[in-house]
Parts: C-alpha cells; sequence; structure tokens
C-alpha cells in the first residue's frame, strides 16, 4: 500500500518538474529569439554583438560543424590574406549570397590570394576560388542550434506577432493566478461558513 502512495506522489512531482522545464525551455527560446530580431531591427542589418555578427545557416552543407536553422556568430574585418586552411570563412559568391565554407587550399596567384572552399558535408569542392576581397568574416566557433528559424520567422510579416506573445502570455497566466487566488478564497470562505453552521454537541 505505501509503495503504491509513493508512486501516486511521484508522478505528479515528475509531471510539475517537466512543466518547469518546457517553460523555461519555451520562455529562452523565444526571449533569445526577440533579443536577435530586436537587434537587427535596430542596427537596419545582421544583428551584431560585442563585434561578432549574428547569421542564420541556410543550408545544410556544413553539417556536422553547425546545422541548417542554426544561429552562427562570425568576426568580420582584419587582413582577408590571412586564413590558412581548415579555417571557416563567411564570403560573398558570384550570386551574391553569403556562404560559409571551409578553407581546404590557399592559392597565390598574381599577388592575389585565393581560396579553395568546400562544405563538409559536400562531396566536391566549390566550383570556383573565393577572392579574399570577397571574404567578409570567418566563424568564431560559436552556434546555437536551430534558433535560426525563430528570428526568420520574427522578422517576416507574420512573425511580427511574436512579438505580442510575451505580453500575451503574461497577461493570461496573470489573469489564471488571480482566477486561481480568488477560487481558493471562496473554497475557504464556504468551508468557515459550513464550519460555523455545524451543528454542535451540547456539553
Amino acid at each position: 500500500m505505501e509503495k503504491r502512495a509513493n508512486k501516486k506522489r511521484k508522478k505528479p512531482n515528475f509531471m510539475i518538474w517537466l512543466n518547469r522545464v518546457f517553460t523555461v525551455v519555451f520562455y529562452t527560446v523565444l526571449t533569445l529569439a526577440l533579443f536577435f530580431v530586436t537587434i537587427s531591427k535596430a542596427s537596419g542589418g545582421e544583428p551584431e554583438i560585442f563585434g561578432y555578427q549574428l547569421k542564420t545557416v541556410q543550408s545544410g552543407s556544413m553539417e556536422q560543424e553547425f546545422q541548417t536553422g542554426s544561429i552562427i556568430a562570425v568576426k568580420p574585418g582584419g587582413d582577408m590574406t590571412r586564413f590558412e586552411k581548415g579555417d571557416v570563412i563567411t564570403f560573398v559568391a558570384e550570386d551574391q549570397k553569403l556562404i560559409t565554407h571551409r578553407v581546404v587550399e590557399v592559392v597565390e596567384s598574381g599577388g592575389k590570394t585565393l581560396y579553395r572552399t568546400k562544405g563538409d558535408n559536400n562531396n566536391a569542392a566549390d566550383l570556383n576560388p573565393v577572392r579574399s576581397e570577397n571574404v567578409v568574416a570567418v566563424y568564431a566557433g560559436f552556434t546555437i542550434p536551430y534558433l535560426g528559424y525563430f528570428v526568420d520567422f520574427a522578422k517576416s510579416q507574420n512573425g511580427a506577432f511574436l512579438l505580442l506573445i510575451p505580453g500575451i502570455l503574461l497577461l493570461c497566466y496573470a489573469g489564471f493566478t488571480i482566477w486561481r487566488a480568488l477560487s481558493e478564497l471562496d473554497k475557504s470562505k464556504k468551508r468557515l461558513d459550513q464550519a460555523s453552521e455545524a451543528p454542535q454537541s451540547e456539553s
């Protein structure tokens, strides 16, 4: 009997713990997404923190280094001819898209520094070498998986609604807390009324 009672007590505790973990994770992700979106809108471009730019990974060419939909930090500036084999650089491709791939070979040609690059998850190196003047940043080794999905959605027109969610949730939670407190107060009052109306035994 005691073992069954213990199991019944443990189950609600586990559900409470699970609910708290989910709540913390949800609000953490939401807060980070809002933080990055706010920085992006304030800067008018890519969000930047302490000299590092934050970019969303749009493809899986660099898995396992970082996943599609992740946020990565890159460091812009400096001598763009300094990179070596193994460095992960962000550069402007011929179609004007930003690509982040690994340097597999450094080529010096006619006084120019060229980089042959390749995505870790790709079977072959990129078709065209990258000129040093087209390199914009180097990967800083920092990534947050999947957060980029939330950031991209929040930056869209439909995602603007996301900015209202924290306030709505807080209002709902405040309303629920007040309702629960009033319900408990009402129950306590009814118990007191019933106790006072109960017939007392004669001594």
